[in-house]
């Protein structure tokens, strides 16, 4: 779970039981894993790591300098825990709700000094030959980036000569599995002509958008297909990181309820093969300084099941109102919107200070003049969606230190075979080691 620090997911559980008019926690499935402990996260060069030295630590077993995959501080390449499984005859998988070739599948398979080399990481994915690959896209299939007007093969291109099946969504999935030996999975095309960078936010998912359980689903069956070896696979819930650097705190607990169903999917697998399978959850480093309380000693956390869409989903609703409207969007038509996406006036009530905060902020977007966007570590959205989501944090007690990381504990949990290793207090870098230990795999 990328940004999945301590209080996240304690955060969930307490939501879980308000929603049952209940103070407590009830439980995600992976927080009952028998193992449970906690993990540091600082990366070779900076107390608050990134996601690539972050995904690095937790494949390779080194830590990095932030902003670098698969390499060491003075970047020289080291091979990950994905690789050392492949060399010992295991099949691989690496898989995310982002793009593929985002940091954290990234540091399993490629060796680069910067994360946002998309087009070289997508090189190196192709390279790297392993048998099972998912996410929303490729950022760069034909290296834009580089701004040299040069031409470039096209990854898709490139990935089809190497013997890869491309898949877009789970149906096309289920048609080509069978036949294929090395497989792509990435989310419909319509899906990807609106946002290539992820898959959607579970609270925002339509019909027919990939979820991270197909992709969990996919991986399981691909990689298990013909195969009495064995196999290793990463699978990231990666927007859990997205909707914390947003600070919205509906969206993020959704995202981790949307892992948890992903976990429920390799627990299952779990039950069937008890005493060869491992599963271990773990995240990067926390996103945003959740606390769980902001001065009165009570929460409100269930007020957030009123958010019916990401921030990000409410400014595209209120895009949709503009044109409707052709710019001229009543304050009644606005209130309605936020009515029905965030329940003010109906099960959320507003006080006089938090109603006008949202008029002003109306006043000031909805008249003529050009809107400045709030920008996030990967969106943009309209002030009014962010004062909504602000003011229903406040509502629920959520409270955030900063759109970035921190260094705070990440939660470590596991069940399976050899799980007892997870025990006691240690680094990130020791996870990928201690997955190879409980494995048998030599490196």
């Amino acid at each position: 779970g990328d940004g999945m620090g301590v209080n996240q997911v304690l955060g969930t559980e307490m939501y879980q039981s308000e929603l049952k008019g209940e103070i407590g926690v009830t439980p995600l499935l992976f927080t009952q894993f028998p193992y449970a402990t906690m993990a540091y996260t600082y990366s070779a060069t900076n107390g608050v790591t990134d996601s690539a030295a972050g995904g690095t630590a937790l494949a390779t077993g080194h830590k990095t300098q932030n902003g670098a995959v698969g390499v060491t501080k003075d970047l020289l390449e080291v091979t990950s825990v994905a690789a050392w499984a492949k060399a010992n005859g295991y099949r691989v998988g690496v898989t995310t709700s982002v793009s593929v070739d985002h940091a954290t599948p990234a540091s399993f398979y490629a060796h680069q000094k910067s994360r946002s080399d998309y087009y070289q990481i997508g090189l190196d994915l192709i390279e790297s030959n392993y048998d099972f690959y998912a996410g929303s896209d490729f950022m760069d299939a034909t290296n834009q980036k580089a701004k040299d007007g040069k031409t470039y093969d096209n990854l898709y291109d490139l990935a089809s000569k190497a013997g890869f099946t491309l898949a877009q969504g789970y149906k096309d999935y289920q048609k080509k599995a069978k036949k294929a030996e090395k497989m792509i999975l990435f989310q419909p095309e319509e899906a990807s002509a609106k946002d290539k960078s992820s898959i959607p936010y579970a609270i925002d998912r339509q019909k027919g958008d990939m979820t991270l359980s197909e992709i969990t689903r996919a991986g399981i069956n691909f990689l298990t297909k013909n195969n009495d070896k064995g196999f290793f696979l990463m699978i990231e819930g990666g927007k859990i990181d997205w909707a914390a650097h947003a600070n919205d705190g509906a969206t993020m607990l959704s995202e981790i309820q949307d892992l948890n169903e992903a976990v429920r999917v390799a627990y299952e697998f779990y039950e069937q093969h008890p005493e060869e399978t491992l599963i271990v959850i773990t995240a990067d480093h926390e996103t945003g300084g959740l606390s769980l309380g902001t001065g009165s000693y009570d929460l409100n956390l269930q007020a957030l099941k009123e958010q019916k869409v990401s921030e990000n989903g409410f400014t595209s609703i209120l895009n949709g109102l503009r044109k409707k409207y052709k710019n001229q969007v009543s304050w009644e038509v606005v209130k309605q919107a936020l009515k029905d996406n965030f329940g003010f006036w109906g099960n959320v009530k507003l006080n006089e200070k938090q109603e006008a905060r949202l008029k002003a902020v109306y006043d000031k977007t909805f008249g003529n003049q050009p809107v400045d966007l709030e920008k996030s570590e990967y969106l943009q959205n309209e002030p009014l969606a962010g004062e909504a989501k602000r003011i229903l944090n406040s509502i629920a007690r959520l409270g955030w230190n900063s759109g970035g990381h921190s260094a705070g504990f990440v939660p470590v949990f596991a069940i399976g075979a050899n799980a007892h290793l997870f025990q006691g207090r240690f680094n990130n870098i020791e996870i990928p080691v201690k997955i190879a230990e409980a494995a048998g795999y030599a490196h």
